[in-house]
């Protein structure tokens, strides 16, 4: 059955998202916007992103606020809760309803792990499986490779191996395994390396990701340069959540734990509060976001040669000057000035942040790579850890071609 779900009068919601240099993913989120209108008939949504994309966050909420909304429920469209649902999030929600009195902003949760997103994951799998050209292989002859975004959280990371253990489990394949597309180990590459010496027929790897992008597109790059190595082993990429009818029903779901106050995010892992072993430094560290640097997108990527389909090769100088693209070098970030951060009191909320609007940062677009090596972050304690963590890299050579031109 269709979840349908009022809300009181005066009442929007607003879908808050990372945002991304793809804009076939920016599509995709916009799509999941509309899914959720479908679901709350006559209400206000409106959707907004961290960065690379418009529109940014606030415009979102002045949309809102223009078609008379007093109260919004704002959810964050990620699914753990890791720096960005804690930290980026909060504190441009927060900025914006001390600048409007009488406009109230409730936040909640990530879409976290859940039966319902478990199902649709099972679904994407099961996909993969039924497109499979062998179908004599069984699923004791199936090892299932669960791959997360990665995250300098612990908490999240292990959420991607609890999500791992359950299709593991419920689907019955014959051994599961994790992996992560950056920040943390192991990275997907050596992870199938790993993998294909335990001697399964078939190995499936499943994105855990919402939608399309440049890390989804690198995942499946690195299993088809798997397949190529390892050709005694079919190797299947499933598909991705996308607007999966169980992620929407999820989203119903955190929109009436707001509705009657059980938007509790889940704290007892979380670094900043307790002691996570190995991360120790990080209890009570003040939180702040980064992102007010890179709203907005710039208006030349119309003329880049991926059509909208980005791999990031734009942050590459050889290919910007190939094709007349704008680049400058990657560089780290300094200190935006003293943005009064006090100290952390673990609503992962309370923190100031300064608009720029995205004409003042058009420019700086192609030069932001956005890696958690480039911000001021607490350091990561095991950066130096051979299986990662660094973002995916880009698959070279002819197989990255292939990927480039795919239609």
């Amino acid at each position: 059955m269709t979840q349908i779900l009022s809300l009181p009068p005066d009442t929007g919601v607003m879908l808050c998202g990372h945002g991304s240099r793809n804009q076939l993913a920016v599509g995709e989120f916009a799509s999941l916007a509309e899914r959720l209108r479908e679901r709350l008939p006559g209400v206000p949504v409106e959707y907004g992103y961290l960065e690379f994309a418009n529109p940014v966050i606030h415009l979102g909420l002045d949309r809102l606020r223009e078609q008379g909304v007093k109260k919004v429920l704002a959810v964050p469209g990620m699914l753990f809760a890791a720096g960005h649902a804690k930290n980026d999030i909060p504190s441009v929600l927060n900025t914006y309803a001390a600048g409007h009195s009488g406009f109230d902003i409730t936040y909640g949760r990530e879409l976290g792990v859940d039966l319902k997103m478990i199902r649709a994951a099972g679904d994407r799998i099961e996909q993969a499986i039924a497109g499979a050209a062998d179908q004599t292989i069984s699923r004791h002859e199936t090892l299932l490779m669960v791959v997360g975004r990665g995250s300098s959280d612990p908490d999240a990371n292990s959420n991607v191996a609890k999500v791992m253990r359950m299709l593991w489990e419920g689907m019955g394949f014959g051994w599961g395994e994790v992996s992560y597309s950056g920040v943390t180990f192991p990275l997907v590459t050596p992870a199938l390396d790993h993998v294909v010496k335990l001697g399964y027929r078939r190995i499936i790897v499943f994105p855990y990701f919402l939608f399309t992008g440049v890390l989804v597109k690198r995942i499946y790059a690195a299993s088809e340069e798997a397949q190529a190595k390892y050709s005694g082993v079919d190797i299947l990429n499933a598909p991705y959540l996308n607007d999966h009818p169980l992620v929407i029903d999820t989203f119903m779901d955190r929109l009436q734990e707001m509705l009657v106050g059980q938007n509790l995010m889940n704290c007892s892992m979380c670094k900043y509060r307790e002691q996570v072993l190995g991360f120790e430094a990080e209890v009570g560290m003040a939180q702040e976001s980064h992102h007010h640097h890179v709203e907005g997108i710039n208006g030349g990527m119309d003329n880049c040669p991926c059509g909208g389909d980005c791999d990031a090769s734009c942050r590459d100088e050889a290919f910007c000057k190939a094709h007349g693209l704008p680049w400058t070098p990657l560089h780290s970030h300094e200190p935006h000035g003293d943005h009064g951060h006090g100290a952390h009191s673990h609503t992962h909320a309370e923190h100031a942040l300064v608009y720029k609007k995205p004409a003042a940062i058009a420019a700086h677009f192609h030069s932001h790579e956005h890696s958690h090596d480039d911000h001021h972050h607490h350091p990561y304690p095991h950066a130096s850890h051979p299986l990662g963590p660094v973002t995916l890299p880009k698959v070279q050579g002819k197989l990255a071609q292939r990927e480039r031109t795919k239609p």
